[in-house]
């Protein structure tokens, strides 16, 4: 009785710790805006509108609440995939210029966030 007593009060003790944790950090949408502008990324993408590239919140929707969606996120703007513009042009999907994964999840998580 005391053992399980123990192993419930440790899970308990686990779960509490867990809910208290973020699951991600805080997101530094300073930084992140920054990024989005030198990279020029808002030449295709803007929050709310579309333009050659769909809107950051339509982005959001797809991939927010996915276990990936993150890692889908940044794949878009890291491996210069090719992408069907709004007016059904092919391009390659310009690469961002940092190779920081702190930064390029942060750039992620605020797109996620729109």
């Amino acid at each position: 009785m005391l053992k399980s007593s123990i192993t419930l009060f440790s899970a308990s003790a686990v779960l509490a710790l867990a809910a208290l944790t973020p699951a991600h950090a805080a997101i530094d949408a300073d930084a992140a805006k920054a990024l989005f502008k030198d990279n020029e990324c808002s030449k295709c993408h803007d929050v709310k509108l579309a333009k050659k590239g769909p809107a950051l919140k339509k982005i959001a929707a797809k991939y927010k609440g996915k276990p990936n969606g993150q890692e889908m996120a940044i794949k878009n703007f890291t491996s210069g995939n090719k992408v069907k513009t709004s007016d059904g042009k092919e391009v390659e999907h310009k690469i961002l210029d940092s190779k920081d994964i702190a930064v390029q999840k942060n750039l992620a998580d605020w797109i996620l966030s729109q």
